[in-house]
């Protein structure tokens, strides 16, 4: 599902939205993250359990880095297996490249198909970890609060990359100037991408 396209824009971002407003506020993040999980099944079935693996595993080495005494290791092996991950799907096959070219092996590809916004959902764990471990934040004790930060479907196939101690999720203040200065920023961009972009290309 890409932002331009009329699957988003003209069924699921206004359900998304009428949905989201007509909700309790309590129950916003969760139906945030539902939609956003539904938006990245649609274009990422095959790696949807890699998204839900990466976000219980940073959430739990988050806590870990709070509560132990060992914060270093357990900061060490948290972003060892995300860039781990990155490194194997996006850069193995390039690896193995070069390798073959250097020194003229035949090593066979891998083939392997990049999981959509690898990059930015690696990042955005790893920006946690990292902020957990120099008590820049507190580690998140809800579930449903850090699954939503990491999976929210503006940001997770296109960036940008946003810090944990940068964004709300508890606490969210709405205004109709904020959601009409959102809607124009939107319109904005897309008419970049569909009148320029798309055009220039």
């Amino acid at each position: 599902m890409v932002f331009s396209g009329i699957t988003f824009l003209y069924y699921f971002l206004p359900i998304m939205l009428l949905v989201y407003f007509i909700c309790p506020k309590k129950y916003r993040n969760i139906i945030l993250l539902i939609g956003s999980l539904i938006f990245y099944f649609y274009g990422e079935t095959k790696y949807f359990l890699l998204l839900i693996f990466s976000s219980i595993f940073n959430y739990l080495i988050g806590k870990k880095i709070e509560s132990s005494k060992h914060k270093k290791m357990f900061l060490t092996s948290g972003l060892i297996v995300n860039f781990g991950l990155l490194f194997y799907f996006k850069y193995f096959d390039f690896f193995i490249e070069n390798i073959n070219a250097l020194i003229g092996t035949q090593i066979s590809l891998l083939n392997i198909v990049i999981p959509i916004g690898i990059s930015f959902f690696t990042f955005k764990n790893a920006s946690y970890l990292i902020d957990v471990y120099k008590n820049r934040v507190n580690s998140e004790k809800n579930f449903i609060n850090y699954f939503t930060y990491i999976a929210m479907f503006p940001s997770l196939i296109q960036g940008p990359i946003v810090r944990y101690k940068d964004i709300d999720l508890k606490d969210k203040k709405i205004s109709f100037d904020n959601f009409a200065m959102g809607v124009e920023r939107f319109i904005i961009g897309l008419s970049k991408k569909v009148i320029l972009a798309d055009t220039l290309a």
